[in-house]
């Protein structure tokens, strides 16, 4: 078991996190419609993005005892990690103009890259990092 194959995220407004995805991000999905309530978006390594609401995504872990529900940091991040400095900014810009929170600017940091948070109608924080060092392969996938 080493792959990761769909990253979850369970959203409060299916329509909302839709549209800051989908039309403010350009996330690409064929899915016009959700029903069952869930839909899934493309990535370019193959990994896909799921959008799943929050309640019942609880109650599909375990109908009669849920988890809780928590507003609070999960200790989670998602990262995107581009090619440039500029591109930290446009991807910033742009998640910015889709409605997300900026958490912290764009930046230099300790390990010599530059970086910036924003989170997502939901609350889910990104990372947007380039550093100096990163390389890409044919997909655009980060190697380490």
């Amino acid at each position: 078991m080493n792959s990761i194959t769909v990253v979850c995220l369970g959203v409060k407004d299916m329509e909302r996190s839709i549209r800051f995805y989908k039309d403010g991000l350009g996330f690409q999905t064929k899915e016009s419609g959700y029903d069952p309530p869930v839909i899934f978006f493309n990535t370019a390594c193959g990994l896909k993005l799921e959008l799943y609401p929050l309640e019942l995504l609880a109650k599909d872990i375990d109908e009669n005892n849920p988890p809780p529900i928590r507003p609070e940091f999960s200790g989670i991040t998602l990262a995107y990690n581009v090619k440039s400095k500029e591109d930290v900014r446009q991807v910033i810009d742009l998640a910015e103009k889709a409605g997300a929170k900026i958490v912290k600017t764009p930046q230099d940091v300790f390990w010599g890259g530059y970086h910036a948070y924003f989170s997502d109608p939901d609350g889910y924080y990104w990372e947007v990092a380039y550093g100096p060092e990163f390389k890409f392969d044919e997909n655009g996938m980060l190697i380490l």
